[in-house]
Order: structure tokens, then C-alpha cells, then sequence
């Protein structure tokens, strides 16, 4: 499933880009716009459009922005996958966006900047893996001057930074003047929660001793 998420956003992004000069009409009418969800647009014309708290989640403004969300995507959602299920993971995957977008709506009630990537969704899952695996290593660059070292450091460290980072820049931004920056910080806190919580629900029960059963029989 984590695949089939990763290929269908890139295709999603390809379209846009196909798009030309219509992808901003296109990204009008489907990334989220938190005045469209609270009614403040009212006076400018944006209509309520519920539907976007999912297909703003498929949308993605530049090679980069696609690229990095898919790589994150790629390297923890299949371990977050294997513990939740296949269809399980895609419910929970929809979920976290959900609320990572509608987290981003409560900070920013009168924006009218669309709202689109797939980050808010992916930091569930980052919430998810750092319950599920706190001690698993991960891959990381560490900047040692004109050097840059790859090293290996715990998920409770890489991905605990991570939401720190999130959090004290999306407070940072409220204080600064809401998210005229064009980053939706507050969408990957409250997507970052929501997974850390939810994979309580959606986990597959038994699953830890069902991988100890297999270990013992090896």
C-alpha cells in the first residue's frame, strides 16, 4: 500500500504538470483552503469544500516537495505497514492527512492560501514508527563542517527532533503572523500526533509475539 500511495502521487504530480498553466485553477479548486472549511471565505468567494480535506493530500507544488515527501514515505511506511496491514495502513494513512488538515484549518481559520502535500499524512506515519520502533536505527546526514557523515542514530532521537522542530517553528509562525510562509507546520504536528495515537487503534494485535514465535522456529 505504502507503494501504491508513493505511485499514485506521482502520477497525480505528473498530471499537474501536464496541466501547464491550468494547474493553478486545478490546485484552486482542490488543495484545502481553511476559509473555504470555516466560512470566512464567504466574502471572497470560496465555496465550502469538504472534499479537500482529502484531495489537497495528493497534491504536491514542485519535484522537490513530491520527492522529499515520497522518500520519507518510502523509508518508514513500509515498516508502518507490516505492524498496521494493508488496508488498515491506507485507512490510517487517510486519517492522520485528515486531521494533519483540518489541525492546519484550526491554526489558520482565515487564510486563504490552498494547502496542498501529502506531508501532513506522512508525519503520521512518522508519529506511528516512532511509537512502533523507538529503537531502530536510522540513516542520517550529520553536517561536520566542510564534511558531511552519514550516521546511524535511534528513531526516539531522529524523528523526536523532528516534531520539535515542527512544533517550535509552527508556534514561531502563529506569533509571526499564521503561515504566510507557504509551510503548513501545525498540519505536521497534529498529522505527527495523530499517527502516534491512532496506530493504537489500527496495529494488528499479537503482532509482537506472532514475530518472536517466527524468530524462536528460525
Amino acid at each position: 500500500m505504502s507503494v501504491s500511495l508513493i505511485v499514485v502521487n506521482v502520477a497525480v504530480f505528473i498530471y499537474e504538470v501536464a496541466l501547464g498553466h491550468g494547474v493553478n485553477s486545478f490546485i484552486m479548486q482542490n488543495g484545502l483552503i481553511p476559509a473555504g472549511i470555516t466560512g470566512g471565505g464567504e466574502a471572497a468567494g470560496i465555496p465550502f469544500k469538504p472534499y479537500t480535506l482529502f484531495t489537497s493530500l495528493f497534491l504536491h507544488g514542485g519535484w522537490l516537495h513530491v520527492g522529499g515527501n515520497m522518500l520519507f514515505l518510502w523509508i518508514f511506511g513500509d515498516n508502518v505497514e507490516d505492524r498496521l496491514g494493508h488496508v488498515r495502513f491506507l485507512i490510517f494513512y487517510l486519517l492522520c492527512g485528515v486531521a494533519a488538515s483540518l489541525t492546519h484549518v484550526v491554526a489558520n481559520p482565515a487564510s486563504t492560501m490552498p494547502t496542498i502535500g501529502a506531508s501532513g499524512a506522512i508525519a503520521g506515519v512518522l508519529g506511528a514508527y516512532l511509537v512502533l520502533y523507538p529503537r531502530a536505527k536510522v540513516l542520517t546526514l550529520l553536517p561536520l563542517g566542510f564534511y558531511i557523515q552519514v550516521v546511524q542514530v535511534p528513531a526516539f532521537l531522529f524523528l523526536g527532533f523532528w516534531f520539535l522542530l515542527q512544533f517550535v517553528v509552527g508556534a514561531a509562525s502563529l506569533s509571526a503572523g499564521a503561515a504566510k510562509e507557504g509551510v503548513a507546520w501545525w498540519a505536521h504536528v497534529g498529522g505527527f500526533g495523530a499517527g502516534a495515537a491512532l496506530q493504537f487503534v489500527f496495529r494488528k494485535r499479537g503482532g509482537e509475539w506472532a514475530q518472536v514465535s517466527r524468530l524462536a522456529h528460525k
